[in-house]
C-alpha cells in the first residue's frame, strides 16, 4: 500500500468512523428531540403522522442501536424486528416528538416478515390507522418520518418517494409482500411508517435499502475487515473510549464498509400494511385487548 493510500484511507477512516451515529448505531440518545420547529411548518395531517413517531432506541453496552417506530390506533409500537433484535423489554425504549421517554412492557417478533410489536407500559393516544387496501398503483407518491442516519436526533425527518412496483420475498417458506418504493431510504429509517402522501394511513413498513453492490462483494469486505494481521497504520477509538491498532486490510475493509452500507440507489422496500395486519392478528392473544382492534 502507498504512502498516498494510506493516508487517503486514513483520512476517510477519520471521517467516516468519527460520526458513531451514522447507520443505526450511537453513543448517544438525546434526552428530547426537538421538534418545535417541524411541528410549526407541517400542516394539520402531518402534525397527526409527526405525534406517531418514536425513536427506538436499545442500548448495546456503551452505544445505541437507533431506528423508526410509530403508534398504531389500536395502542401498539410498530417497528422492525432487526432494529430491536438485540433488546429485552427492560432496556428498550422510545422518545416520541413531544420529548416524552415510552418505555415497553412486551417485545412480541415475526422475524420472517421482519415485523416486531411493541407494548407500551402505559396508555398512547394519536395513533395512525392501518389502511385496509396495500395496493397503491405504481407512480403513487409516499412518504415516511424516521430518523436516517440518525441524524443528531434533532427531529424525524420526511422521505418522499413514489410506488415503484411489488414483489413476493421467500422467507421460511412463506411469502411476504413488499411495496417497493422509489426513494431515500437509509439506516434509522428502519420501521417508520409508510404512507399515501397527505394521508396518515399506513399502508407498509419500511425495512431496507437496495445495496448497489452484490452481496459476494459484502463478503470479501468483511473478510477484510476481520483481519488481525498485517502493517499497523492507524488505531480506531471504540464507544467506551477503548483504543485498537488497525492494520492496512482492516483499514480498506472498513472504509469500503462504508461505501456499501451508504451507497444510495433511490430504491428501498415496506413490509406491506397487509402483513402487518396478518401478524397482529396472529399475536392477537398476545396483545392487551385494548389494541386488538386490527
Amino acid at each position: 500500500m502507498t504512502y498516498l493510500t494510506r493516508n487517503l484511507l486514513l483520512g476517510l477512516l477519520g471521517v467516516s468512523f468519527g460520526f458513531h451515529a451514522s447507520a443505526q448505531t450511537a453513543t448517544t440518545v438525546p434526552l428530547s428531540v426537538d421538534t418545535r420547529l417541524v411541528m410549526d411548518a407541517a400542516g394539520p395531517q402531518q402534525r397527526r403522522s409527526l405525534s406517531a413517531i418514536y425513536l427506538i432506541a436499545c442500548p448495546n453496552g456503551s452505544a445505541f442501536t437507533i431506528g423508526t417506530g410509530f403508534l398504531l390506533d389500536s395502542g401498539v409500537v410498530v417497528t422492525n424486528t432487526h432494529v430491536v433484535a438485540t433488546c429485552t423489554e427492560e432496556k428498550l425504549f422510545g422518545v416520541s416528538t413531544t420529548n416524552k421517554r415510552v418505555t415497553f412492557s412486551r417485545i412480541i417478533k415475526d422475524p420472517d416478515r421482519d415485523l416486531a410489536l411493541l407494548v407500551p407500559t402505559e396508555k398512547l393516544a394519536n395513533g395512525l390507522r392501518l389502511a385496509v387496501k396495500d395496493n397503491p398503483e405504481p407512480g403513487t407518491e409516499v412518504t415516511t418520518w424516521g430518523y436516517p442516519f440518525y441524524y443528531n436526533g434533532i427531529s424525524p425527518l420526511l422521505s418522499v418517494g413514489y410506488v415503484s412496483g411489488y414483489r413476493e420475498v421467500p422467507s421460511n417458506g412463506k411469502s411476504v409482500k413488499h411495496i417497493i418504493v422509489n426513494g431515500a431510504f437509509n439506516h434509522g429509517n428502519s420501521g417508520g411508517p409508510l404512507l399515501v402522501s397527505h394521508s396518515n394511513e399506513v399502508i407498509g413498513v419500511v425495512v431496507l435499502t437496495f445495496n448497489f453492490y452484490p452481496p459476494e462483494v459484502k463478503q470479501i469486505i468483511d473478510a477484510l475487515a476481520s483481519q488481525r494481521f498485517g502493517s499497523v497504520i492507524g488505531t480506531t477509538t471504540s464507544p467506551d473510549g477503548s483504543k485498537r491498532a488497525l492494520n492496512d486490510a482492516e483499514v480498506t475493509g472498513l472504509v469500503l464498509n462504508e461505501f456499501y452500507e451508504k451507497t444510495q440507489v433511490m430504491i428501498g422496500e415496506a413490509v406491506a400494511g397487509s402483513e402487518l395486519a396478518a401478524m397482529i392478528k396472529e399475536h392477537s392473544s398476545e396483545i392487551p385487548s385494548g389494541a386488538r382492534k386490527h
